[in-house]
């Protein structure tokens, strides 16, 4: 039950959007605002939205997600495949992580500030800093406790070196002790520096929502009690008005092989750098015991003033949801529908070699010339075996695996629901173009299941379908110069004529998908396809989707992990008429335009 002084509503039930947007008017009704729908890049456009993206102005069209939930619970690695997702859609989308801001403020590293930042604060406290008698989180708090002048929002960045910035050292080279006592209620000091840091973070997310490029901003936080969240929605009301949308997005974990899998990461991240493993694990249970005293999961309160939120529990194993509302919310709840940690691994390659490569010709359906059906072969041997060698590695994390951890142990597979000892099943998937199939089609049905997927299809090039590069250079001058300025934006000419945008939105049954599944993939596919999925699974900024070099022959491994995916590649030998390990492979832009 809520008191009835709890405050205001945290409600996100959108209202009419601020003065400013165009307004529709009708002789049989007072003004209204133009209704906030869809924004698709590639696939949409307006005078307001000539290249699909939200305009700055359309507020009621973007979104702000709120985390909510116990430390260890997976909130980060939530927060990070939501951004990697809409930013892969091209919805500019960024993470505002507290934690990140109190580790720096509460360091003894020293700070870096602007002159500016400098010009704001009180003579007293610039007085104090030039005589390095406190560092900032000393003087905000004794001056916030104790009733003094208040001090302007001193914005505190990265501590890495600055040639534009004056540091300020703590003179000790000590910062706030940062063990379970820091996050206790009690601690006024912390308290009062966790309170300053959460509301300069999100007002560097309303910032980047309302004055920068922004669509999607996350505040990854615990925001785990309800005088929290409704300080986090009056703050945002304040500034935005109340058409910007809120999505709290709550995660709980009920599964103990998960949350041990969460605490042996959280052990090994910057709050427990070089601390004993056992001593760092009591410290955290004590810090996770201080939350959970005040924890308010969301619940009857939201449901009572219709805020929009969801419920994850163990990470997708179940879903609760609630008054989702606007384009960009349904997205991501669609997008957190599909997640599982299901150990898994995913392989992407190019077709083999054609009779079009071997001409120079793009597009087409040409059959695999006889180097590209050794490649073929050779994949299938090699995956054969990758497969069988994959089992034996789980069996080996599983039996080399403790808590707390032990000097030699591993990253224990990750927690997830199925049998146990059960062999994965595996997909092959291509495109339904002849030399995708073909390069594929030495795997046993009866062992693999195999299908094509035209969403797998290469670019269509529209009327210059079957041209080379030179050709398309010499007869097309225009258009290839209009490709070569923005490869992401381009689109072909002519019937079918695809681009790069459309590619993405082409294949996002294949990622949802991919992520849903707890099977094993290889994906047999073509270049602009392969750079799209590149692109997703390693979160690659959007002027390098278009230009990623992807050669024939190469086959890239990705690991799905609770921190993140781990990426691997291989190179086909023709001579050995095998595969070979590329341990420093990295990916890059191409050096050819293509």
């Amino acid at each position: 039950m809520v008191a009835e002084n709890s405050g205001a509503a945290l409600t996100d039930t959108p209202m009419p959007s601020q003065p400013g947007s165009p307004r529709i008017t009708s002789s049989l009704s007072t003004p209204r605002m133009r209704p906030t729908t869809l924004d698709i890049p590639g696939l949409t456009k307006s005078k307001v939205s000539p290249d699909g993206k939200i305009a700055q102005r359309d507020v009621g069209s973007k979104l702000v997600i709120v985390m909510v939930g116990l430390p260890a619970r997976g909130k980060s690695y939530i927060t990070k495949k939501m951004t990697r997702y809409l930013n892969w859609l091209q919805h500019d989308t960024k993470i505002f992580n507290v934690g990140e801001r109190r580790r720096v403020a509460a360091s003894g590293h020293g700070y870096r500030l602007s002159s500016t930042s400098l010009e704001r604060v009180p003579p007293n406290v610039t007085r104090a800093l030039e005589q390095k008698a406190q560092t900032l989180p000393e003087i905000a708090a004794h001056i916030l406790i104790n009733g003094e002048e208040p001090v302007p929002r001193v914005q505190v960045t990265s501590p890495a070196p600055d040639a534009s910035a004056d540091t300020v050292p703590n003179p000790d080279n000590e910062g706030i002790d940062q063990s379970a006592s820091f996050f206790d209620p009690h601690n006024k000091k912390a308290a009062q520096l966790r309170e300053q840091c959460a509301m300069e973070t999100l007002d560097e997310l309303l910032d980047y929502i309302l004055y920068g490029n922004g669509s999607v901003g996350i505040f990854d936080a615990t925001n785990s009690t309800l005088a929290r969240r409704k300080q986090i929605v009056d703050k945002i009301r304040d500034r935005a008005g109340p058409e910007l949308n809120v999505l709290f997005v709550e995660s709980v974990c009920e599964n103990k092989q998960l949350l041990e899998t969460n605490m042996r990461l959280k052990l090994s991240g910057p709050d427990y750098e070089g601390t004993d493993p056992v001593a760092a694990l009591e410290d955290f249970k004590q810090r996770v015991a201080i939350y959970e005293k005040n924890y308010v999961p969301l619940g009857d309160y939201e449901e009572q003033h219709n805020m929009s939120f969801v419920k994850m529990i163990d990470v997708g194993r179940k879903m609760i949801s609630h008054q989702i509302k606007g384009f960009l919310a349904g997205q991501a709840v669609y997008y957190l529908l599909n997640f599982n940690l299901s150990p898994r691994t995913i392989w992407i390659t190019r077709h083999g070699e054609s009779e079009d490569n071997v001409a120079g010709k793009i597009g087409g359906d040409s059959s695999l010339s006889p180097k590209g059906r050794k490649y073929g072969k050779a994949l299938t041997r090699f995956i054969e075996d990758q497969r069988k060698e994959w089992e034996v590695r789980q069996a080996d994390k599983a039996a080399h695996s403790h808590f707390p951890p032990l000097a030699g142990d591993d990253t224990p597979p990750n927690p997830y629901y199925g049998v146990e000892g059960e062999l994965k099943n595996f997909c092959v998937w291509t495109s339904m173009l002849k030399r995708s199939i073909e390069t594929a089609e030495n795997f046993n049905d009866e062992e693999y299941d195999v299908k094509q997927m035209r969403m797998l299809d290469e670019l269509n090039a529209g009327i210059m379908e079957g041209l080379t590069y030179e050709a398309i250079k010499e007869k097309y001058a225009a258009e290839y110069e209009c490709r070569m300025r923005d490869k992401l934006a381009y689109r072909y000419p002519g019937p079918g004529g695809e681009g790069y945008l459309d590619i993405i939105n082409r294949i996002r049954p294949v990622i949802v998908e991919l992520e849903r599944m707890t099977d094993h993939c290889l994906i047999v596919t073509h270049r602009s396809v392969a750079r799209v999925l590149l692109a997703y699974f390693r979160g690659l900024k959007r002027e390098d989707v278009a230009d990623l070099e992807c050669p024939l022959g190469i086959l890239y491994q990705l690991e799905p992990k609770p921190y993140g995916v781990e990426f691997k590649a291989w190179r086909y030998n023709e001579d050995k008429d095998g595969f070979e390990y590329l341990p420093d492979y990295k990916l890059r832009r191409a050096t050819t335009l293509n």
